[in-house]
This record gives C-alpha cells, structure tokens and sequence, in this order.
C-alpha cells in the first residue's frame, strides 16, 4: 500500500517548512508528496524547492480546485491531504496505512489540536488541548446524526483513489458554498465506509479562527453543504437499496430490454427522416 499526500498551498511561507519537515521525518515515509502551488506571491514555492516533493501549479484560484488537482496528479492507490499550516505527528503515515488494512475503508479522518492559541486563551481553561480535540469530535457528531454518516476534516484526512475517481466529476466546485471536506464526505458516503478515528490528531493553526465572523461563516457553509445535498443522499441510497433488493440478473433483463427499445426507436427515426431512395 502506497501513500500520496497533497498539500494545496496559497502564501504560506511563514507555515509550509514545518509542515514539510514533519512530513520527511516519518517513521513510515509517505511515497509522494505534492504541494499544489494556487498562484503563491510569496516564497512558498522557493521553500516547497528544498524537499523532495513534487510542486505543480494550479492557476483557478480556490481550495478545491488546488485539491482537485493534486488528488487527480496523484500517484498512488491512497490519496492524504493535509493543510500547509500543519504539523503531522510522526506517525500519521503509519496510522493511515494501517487504517486502510480495513477493505472496507474508503475514507479516513481525525480532530486537530491547535499549536498558536491566543494569549487570552491560553490562559484560561481553553488552553486544555483536549477541550480543542472534544470540539471536532462534536462536530463530527452533529454532521453524523445529519447526514448519517461521519464527516472528515480538511487538514486530516486521507481517500482510496478508486474512490476519488468515483465522485471527482459530481463534487462542488465552489468553495463559498460548501466546506470542501464535508462535500467530499457526502459524494464518498454511498460508496463505502467513512471512519472518524479520534486517535488520529494532527496540530494546526487557529488562524482561521481568529475573526469573530469566521464562526458563523463556517456554520452557514456547513449548513449549506448539507442542504445542498439532502436530495442527492436520497437518491443514491435509493440507487444502493434496488441493487441490494433487485436480483442482478432482473437488473441485467431491464438494463438490456431498455438497451433494445432504444436502439429500434433510433432506427424507426432514422427510416421515417430517411426514406429509402426508389430508382425506376
């Protein structure tokens, strides 16, 4: 089992070498690297240089479509992303391949510390590290009893790639819809097994969460995302119960009778809009 990870980046050249150090120092090394570079204006590209990765460019700016090009750049029969502002513990690797042992595993995710908390709230009784990992965790089981299903965290998760190519052409395109990862999760739910493991925790900035706006904006568009998807969930478990139920021979039977029809439908229109010629 071979791992590819991507990290889309945009000006992170105050996060990126951290990111990149802990992921050379693996006790199980990852078997690719890719940073997506989303039209970078600082040094994050010059820094991305120094390590053995692979540094491709994706010109439409937006999270997604960094991820999109990576995940479709890579290699390897699991795809793990991650974020440039993350430390990865060193073994995460190890964990993730050990994770995927399971057949049934089409996703993998885990909750996130977070390393540079404010002063203010560091020292109160939020600087407990694990009140930070018990609030992922929540939201994982809000987005459960939801969608029934769990959900995956952007700077830790990890795909099959046969997955990936399932769904790559149905998820959203547009990252002020929806939360990227909990629409990736959506897209994979019908496909297989989806595991949130509260072991598998990462140290991230809270950056994004230092405008008071940002809360909100995050609900809105997890909402969104959910909303968005409520009548393609129905149809697809709807799709999944008939090829539970339904024989695969009668399906077959149908598949073919419906393929016939079709296909005399199309000739009966080709011979009334093209008559045969008569020559005397």
């Amino acid at each position: 089992m071979k791992i590819s990870v991507i990290i889309p980046v945009y000006n992170e050249e105050k996060y990126l070498e951290a990111c990149l150090e802990s992921l050379i120092n693996q006790s199980v090394p990852a078997d690719e690297i890719i940073v997506v570079n989303n039209n970078s204006k600082d040094r994050t590209a010059q820094i991305a240089k120094k390590y053995p990765v692979k540094i491709i460019d994706e010109k439409k700016q937006g999270m997604i479509s960094a991820r999109n090009r990576g995940f479709n750049s890579a290699t390897f029969e699991i795809i793990a992303r991650t974020d440039a502002d993350t430390v990865l513990p060193r073994n995460w690797i190890k964990k993730i391949k050990k994770g995927f042992l399971d057949k049934n595993l089409i996703a993998l995710s885990g909750p996130a510390e977070f390393y540079d908390l404010p002063e203010l709230i560091q020292n109160s009784h939020w600087q407990s590290k694990p009140t930070w990992v018990k609030l992922i965790k929540s939201y994982n089981r809000i987005v459960k009893k939801m969608t029934k299903h769990d959900c995956m965290y952007g700077p830790n998760y990890s795909i099959r790639r046969s997955a990936w190519e399932k769904v790559k052409k149905e998820v959203c395109l547009n990252d002020k819809q929806v939360h990227e990862d909990l629409d990736l999760a959506i897209h994979l739910a019908p496909f297989g097994k989806i595991k949130f493991d509260n072991t598998l925790i990462v140290n991230t900035s809270v950056r994004r969460w230092k405008r008071p706006d940002a809360y909100f904006e995050y609900l809105f568009r997890g909402l969104k995302s959910i909303q968005k998807h409520r009548e393609n969930v129905v149809k697809q478990k709807g799709k999944m119960l008939v090829k539970k139920i339904v024989p695969k021979s009668f399906q077959d039977s149908i598949e073919f009778k419906v393929g016939d029809f079709r296909r005399k439908l199309s000739i009966n229109r080709s011979k009334i809009n093209h008559p045969s010629q008569k020559f005397d």
